[in-house]
């Protein structure tokens, strides 16, 4: 297990640093920036789309109702897909994270690749998926949270969204990733990869088999790939593995179809497979074998020591962020989160909920789904405000609003709503 532990050590620093640069966008990069160039059928909304996607530290599960949420406030098709396809395949703490254990190369080329998969899909629908292309848009504008905050204030939402909410997103599949990682190191021999090796087409169509319908996030996604290059599989195979693992998974492939319709789905599945092959199989055979060898338990005893112990007190304190996560989790049933129209509404309050109207919604797995579960509620005609409980799935609002109306909203998202 010593390889295992030695890519926890190279990952941690990394993985502290894209955290702390994801909450420092989410607190000060404004929601409106994201939908204000992504309507029409137009090649530039799918390009924009793409630009904001890569960057954007989304879960596999979360980008679903974030895009969701998009195609409802005005979000072409055509940008809707190359939002879903750019943005679980990358994320700036997925970015820094290939960088620390897969080299500079994977670190440029994955970026790269899920932007310009992201505007040919995109493209794709907006030729191919014209019809029924009239999106029924919030019927007021949602208040961006983070506009009235004062600079510190952002400063300490954007630790606790990095450092809390996004550790508790995919610090689970982050684990499984690793541990995934140390099974496929120490429990498969390197006789049953020997097929594989220096195969790339054989390697790529084998990762791509179980990678389409898998769930895995873009970090997670880095452990897993690795392992596989260390075992024998070629790098076209773990490129294979970091786009299509995190750009598709059932729950992905069964909200597009449902939101979108089956020809957008086919596109989009389509576009994912035949990019996948064409990068992978670019790699393999055009570019040198020796830009992609994994860092991991590369340095040896070239490691000064300050380094050493910097890498195992970061690996300590991502291990203390991940346990607080969990607790913060597992106790997140007796947490209210609220957002209101008013700025004096204290729903949090016992008196204030007396009157709020109870329903549940299914399918949420994170809190960028609460999040944008509760934009959907509070967008309709009537909501005093809103609150939604990830871990029971709970929802309550105040008001005057038409349960319809509000089932209709949350349904778009891909959620199931029960009242």
């Amino acid at each position: 297990m010593e390889e295992i532990f030695d890519l926890i050590n190279e990952m941690s620093p990394f993985l502290l640093l894209g955290f702390l640069l994801a909450g420092l966008m989410h607190a000060f990069v404004p929601n409106t920036l994201y939908t204000r160039y992504l309507s029409g059928n137009k090649f530039s909304s799918v390009v924009y789309s793409a630009l904001f996607g890569v960057p954007l530290p989304l879960c596999s599960c979360g980008v679903i109702p974030t895009s969701m949420s998009l195609r409802r406030e005005g979000a072409s098709k055509g940008a809707t897909v190359s939002f879903l396809v750019s943005t679980p395949q990358t994320g700036v703490d997925s970015i820094i994270a290939t960088y620390s254990l897969m080299g500079l190369p994977f670190a440029i080329i994955r970026p790269l690749v899920a932007f310009c998969t992201a505007i040919f899909a995109g493209q794709m629908v907006n030729v191919l998926d014209k019809e029924d292309d009239v999106v029924a848009t919030a019927s007021k504008a949602k208040k961006n949270d983070m506009e009235n905050l004062s600079f510190m204030d952002k400063i300490k939402e954007a630790l606790k969204y990095g450092f809390v909410e996004m550790m508790e997103d995919i610090g689970k599949w982050l684990v499984i990733g690793l541990v995934i990682a140390g099974l496929i190191t120490v429990l498969v021999p390197d006789s049953f990869f020997e097929a594989f090796k220096d195969n790339s087409f054989l390697s790529i169509l084998f990762v791509l088999l179980f990678s389409i319908p898998m769930y895995l996030c873009a970090t997670g996604s880095i452990p897993i790939a690795v392992a596989l290059m260390l075992k024998g599989l070629t790098p076209g195979a773990a490129l294979v593995l970091l786009m299509a693992g995190p750009a598709s998974n059932m729950a992905s492939i069964l909200v597009i179809n449902k939101v979108l319709g089956k020809k957008t789905l086919l596109i989009y599945l389509s576009t994912i497979i035949c990019g996948a092959i064409l990068f992978a199989l670019g790699i393999d055979y055009l570019l040198p074998r020796e830009w992609f060898v994994p860092s991991v338990g590369m340095h040896g005893d070239c490691c000064d020591e300050g380094s050493s112990w910097f890498s195992i007190g970061c690996t300590i304190l991502m291990a203390l962020l991940l346990i607080n996560a969990l607790i913060h989790k597992l106790r997140g049933h007796s947490h209210c989160h609220c957002h209101c129209h008013e700025d004096n509404c204290e729903c949090c309050g016992d008196d204030h909920c007396d009157d709020a109207v109870v329903f549940h919604i299914k399918g949420m797995n994170c809190n960028h789904c609460r999040t944008n579960a509760e934009k959907a509620i509070l967008s309709v005609e009537g909501v005093e405000s809103a609150s939604v409980i990830l871990e029971t799935g709970e929802a309550k609002f105040t008001g005057h609003a038409d349960k319809e109306a509000i089932k209709s909203a949350v349904e778009a998202l891909g959620f199931e709503v029960d009242f």
